[in-house]
């Protein structure tokens, strides 16, 4: 029914804010435009346009406030200065103040690049998440991260700014390709995985109705895959030790969307796989039990998403991995598990992450 919705209270030093989750939220943005509002940006791209631009930008017109739309191209490929820069054009030609409000809608991407144009324009306005993937809606748009790629490295330059709401519409995900579903699903099961292994259970029992997109079994997952978000956040907003749990998988990840070029994997899909990988070096750094690594790995399958790393060179992989964030004195750290639900940041040594990566790539000891 209308009105009816889940919520999650985020609190973090840099702001707190409701995080709604429900059918047909986007009719119902009004609720989060702050009453002193002067004006509203809504930054998408061009697909989720097509789909429910003029319904947003009616919802938010009917605020009374001026709206103005940015429309950037689809793509992890574009999350560059370049599309930034298109974001603080239209800002500054309609001269919008710092009482104006950005609006993101859309997946990560444009999450990121908005909430970094909020982070930074005017030194910092506010902004809401409106996020059009699972992905998007149980990760990047709660925490506060934003961001833009750097052909160097991913996510490397941005800030740390807190929306004022995030709004998740559940009937947004009917119109997502299953690629995407399965995609977002890897981020849901990853909380499992660090920190509540009777959620990983869950999961596993219903991921045939979470594909499917079955509503009561998809709201709780979103509802409690952002309330374990919001407890990390909260303990540690700007990541400096606990919140790095979250980027398990991420390692090995980023490392794939590095080296096969950003976007021929989805972000999700390279976590799925970065995830069993991870799994395996934590059976071998730190004594993972077998059957918890036997059990990521079909759980990571389960959700449609690859296990199979791509053919690289372990010297490129290694080089990749080193420009991650967590690198500390040249040191690669990752995030391991000592079992489902137990997680923490830690070195490896070399010789066991050479041996995931012999046992799991085409051809890794290839020669560039």
């Amino acid at each position: 029914m209308e009105d009816q919705y889940a919520a999650v209270n985020v609190d973090t030093p840099g702001g707190r804010y409701l995080i709604r989750i429900g059918p047909g939220r986007l009719d119902a943005l009004a609720e989060s435009v702050p009453a002193d509002a002067s004006a509203l940006a809504l930054v998408t791209t061009q697909t989720v346009a097509d789909l429910y631009g003029q319904r947003v930008l009616d919802t938010l017109s009917a605020t009374g406030r001026r709206v103005v739309q940015v429309v950037l191209p689809d793509g992890e490929v574009h999350k560059t200065q370049a599309s930034l820069d298109k974001i603080y054009d239209t800002l500054l030609e309609h001269q919008l103040d710092r009482k104006a409000v950005l609006v993101a809608l859309g997946g990560g991407v444009v999450g990121d690049m908005a909430g970094f144009a909020a982070a930074t324009y005017m030194r910092g306005v506010r902004f809401i998440q409106v996020p059009t993937t699972l992905l998007a809606q149980v990760d990047s748009s709660v925490g506060g991260k934003t961001g833009i790629n750097h052909r160097l490295g991913k996510n490397m330059i941005g800030a740390f700014h807190q929306p004022i709401a995030v709004e998740i519409d559940t009937d947004v995900l009917q119109t997502l390709p299953h690629r995407e579903i399965s995609a977002g699903l890897a981020e849901v099961i990853k909380y499992g995985m660090i920190m509540d292994q009777g959620f990983f259970d869950w999961c596993a029992e219903h991921m045939a109705a979470l594909r499917h997109l079955d509503t009561a079994p998809l709201m709780y997952a979103i509802q409690r895959s952002c309330e374990l978000k919001a407890q990390v956040v909260s303990r540690d907003e700007r990541e400096s030790g606990l919140r790095a749990i979250l980027n398990f998988g991420h390692t090995f990840a980023h490392a794939i969307e590095a080296g096969m070029g950003y976007g021929q994997w989805l972000h999700g899909e390279a976590v799925g796989c970065g995830m069993v990988q991870a799994a395996q070096l934590s059976q071998r750094a730190l004594g993972l039990a077998n059957s918890d690594v036997a059990r990521i790995t079909d759980l990571v399958l389960a959700t449609g998403c690859p296990i199979q790393p791509p053919a690289m060179p372990i010297e490129q992989w290694m080089a990749l991995m080193q420009s991650d964030k967590k690198t500390q004195a040249g040191q690669i750290r990752f995030v391991l598990l000592e079992s489902i639900g137990l997680a923490r940041v830690d070195a490896a040594p070399d010789k066991d992450v050479h041996a995931v990566l012999q046992a799991g790539v085409p051809q890794a000891g290839a020669v560039s």
